[in-house]
């Protein structure tokens, strides 16, 4: 009998020990959390700035102990099929986007399967590259001011050259147009190189494109900067304004990037996200390779990235019927 009654007392603590460790919440902490695989879709080819962003957060996460972030590159229809597989993945928080500015635009432009707004949750403004007007050092204009007065006294003549058509930049070149109440000509360009080419050789008489594109030439002086497209002056060009500080205040040309989740998918996985993230952004090294490659980092995040998206959307929308922009 003692026997029987110390195996009942043994096998009451075995199961009372089996209940505690099935009870335990496991889906939430560090070691789970380190076994989970992401996908991170890029709808651009393997290079580009999107990709560049991906890749050094999902090595900066993984290192830390956190989810293995596994990009993938899904380039097509400009940015469309990445795009939609991950509008029609799972909402669960193993599937995540990261894009830049044409993810608002191209739904205005097209007829899409998602709409970026409604398709998806956003998670985190990531980084910026900041924009900006330059002419070529031999030019004129030092300042926007006498840019645009000179467009003014001469309707049509003034040029900017840049990215396009139906590009953020011929957006931010109209709302400028709009708001300055002046006659200037867009030139639309296939890519950089040719724009650049194009008021290198004062071929046009300014360029709208980001700080990245310009930055060697305004180092050496064969170009000078007039005004920066962002809300804040930009780091690395301290010395020139905004175009809020022009007195263009509702004009934001930012070119962002940033991470999205399929509509739907939970708070708590799209919170734990968004924390990955900012704790990713706010690391020195990761900083200095972002900084290397001449990108800011932001980490706007949850409700401050949605509120961001809806107001870029918006005049965004406003400007493509205003002007009649027709993608390519």
């Amino acid at each position: 009998m003692k026997l029987r009654g110390r195996f009942f007392v043994l096998l009451a603590g075995v199961v009372t020990a089996a209940a505690s460790f099935i009870l335990v919440p496991t889906g939430h902490d560090a070691r789970s959390q380190a076994l989970k695989t992401i996908r991170t879709i890029v709808p651009y080819a393997p290079g580009g700035v999107a990709d560049i962003v991906a890749r050094l957060l999902a090595e900066q996460i993984g290192r830390t102990g956190g989810p293995s972030l596994v990009v993938e590159n899904r380039p097509g229809a400009g940015g469309a099929v990445g795009t939609e597989a991950v509008a029609r993945a799972a909402a669960d928080g193993n599937t995540i986007l990261v894009v830049s500015t044409p993810f608002l635009i191209d739904p205005l432009l097209r007829k899409l399967n998602y709409d970026p707004l409604s398709s998806f949750e956003p998670l985190c403004y990531l980084v910026n590259a900041p924009t900006v007007i330059v002419v070529n050092s031999a030019s004129p204009y030092h300042s926007l001011a006498q840019l645009l007065d000179d467009a003014r006294a001469k309707p049509g003549q003034i040029t900017m050259a840049s990215i396009g058509p139906a590009s953020s930049f011929q957006l931010g070149f109209e709302m400028l147009k709009r708001a300055a109440k002046v006659d200037m000509t867009f030139v639309p360009y296939p890519g950089n190189a040719p724009a650049l080419n194009a008021v290198l050789g004062q071929q046009v008489t300014s360029m709208f494109g980001t700080y990245p594109n310009v930055a060697e030439y305004l180092k050496v002086g064969t170009l000078r900067a007039l005004a920066v497209g962002n809300s804040t002056r930009a780091e690395p060009l301290p010395d020139v304004p905004t175009l809020a500080e022009a007195g263009y205040r509702d004009i934001d040309t930012d070119a962002w990037f940033g991470a999205f989740a399929p509509a739907h998918t939970p708070e708590p996985a799209t919170s734990q996200l968004d924390g990955l993230f900012k704790t990713a952004l706010k690391d020195a090294a990761v900083k200095e390779k972002l900084g290397i490659q001449r990108l800011y980092p932001v980490g706007a995040c949850g409700a401050d990235f949605a509120v961001y998206l809806k107001k870029l959307h918006d005049e965004y929308g406003r400007i493509v019927v205003d002007a009649n922009i027709k993608a390519e």
